[in-house]
């Protein structure tokens, strides 16, 4: 997949999961191409190191697919996460058509 594509994936994935998990208190980031917040619960401010995820385009895609699972990826070392919110898996994969 080109870069553009992916960027689109990326930010059409993510905004998909802003709206099943809406909210400010998981900051989702999968660099270079987006960084979103969700869920509910305490608002995550910049600086403030719980309820981060990071990975790699490729894994968010395949997370929100269903080609991989959270269990799976997160074992892997494919996913960096902190804080007790810090688990998409409830929403995974997206219920919409990729």
């Amino acid at each position: 997949m080109r870069d553009a594509a992916i960027l689109q994936e990326v930010k059409r994935t993510l905004a998909a999961l802003e709206k099943l998990a809406p909210g400010r208190a998981i900051e989702v980031r999968v660099p270079p191409y987006a960084a979103i917040q969700c869920g509910e619960g305490p608002t995550h401010t910049r600086g403030t190191p719980a309820n981060v995820i990071e990975m790699q385009a490729s894994t968010w895609l395949a997370l929100a697919s269903g080609e991989l699972s959270w269990a799976t990826a997160f074992a892997a070392g494919d996913i960096r996460a902190s804080g007790a919110r810090a688990d998409l898996s409830a929403y995974l994969p997206l219920k919409i058509t990729l």
